[in-house]
């Protein structure tokens, strides 16, 4: 009787094996490639909001920058108006804070008073899981610059934590008030 044709258990094995361990390399890189474009769909996403927050100031000019980040947007088929400007797809306009948010990111923006309108506005884009979507936040403000700063992990020494959403427009203020003049002149 002469041998059969085909592969053998071990050889099966081992190419079984050769295969788990290219995609045990493999596999990091692209949930880093991942977090990375998480991040600039982020950073891109807040010069939008950045950009429909200017619109806004120019198109309601007795109300200023928006109050909240969903009157920027609406949704669809959208009528123009301060509640729901338009500016802004439904997808960024609701990824708000409590949502399954955008890309990885939340979003928050909000109107600032100052006299009788919104003299200013902060923006600002959170991972929504820490270290799987992203590992950075990122804050603007009616200057149109975007700086970063690193989300550290809970229970390391100097842990960034961003303010909670219910604090309000001040809180954040406050929040991003530290960042490094270096860090808003890079963005």
């Amino acid at each position: 009787m002469g041998r059969a044709k085909g592969f053998s258990l071990i050889e099966l094995l081992i190419v079984v094996a050769i295969i788990l361990v290219i995609a045990a390399i493999a596999i990091p890189n692209v949930l880093h490639s991942r977090m990375a474009a998480n991040e600039s769909s982020a950073a891109a996403s807040l010069r939008t909001i950045a950009s429909a927050e200017i619109t806004y100031f120019n198109a309601y000019p007795t109300i200023g920058y928006a109050a909240t980040l969903p009157d920027l947007g609406g949704p669809a088929p959208c009528t123009p108006g301060p509640g729901s400007a338009c500016l802004l797809d439904s997808s960024l306009s609701s990824a708000v804070p409590g949502s399954t948010g955008k890309s990885g990111y939340q979003f928050q923006a909000t109107g600032i008073a100052g006299g009788t309108l919104n003299a200013n506005y902060v923006a600002g884009a959170t991972p929504v899981i820490l270290g799987s979507s992203g590992n950075r936040d990122f804050c603007g403000n009616r200057h149109n610059r975007v700086p970063t700063r690193p989300v550290r992990r809970r229970g390391s020494r100097d842990a960034y934590r961003p303010p909670p959403a219910a604090a309000g427009a001040a809180a954040v203020v406050r929040h991003h008030a530290p960042l490094r003049t270096a860090q808003l002149q890079r963005a």
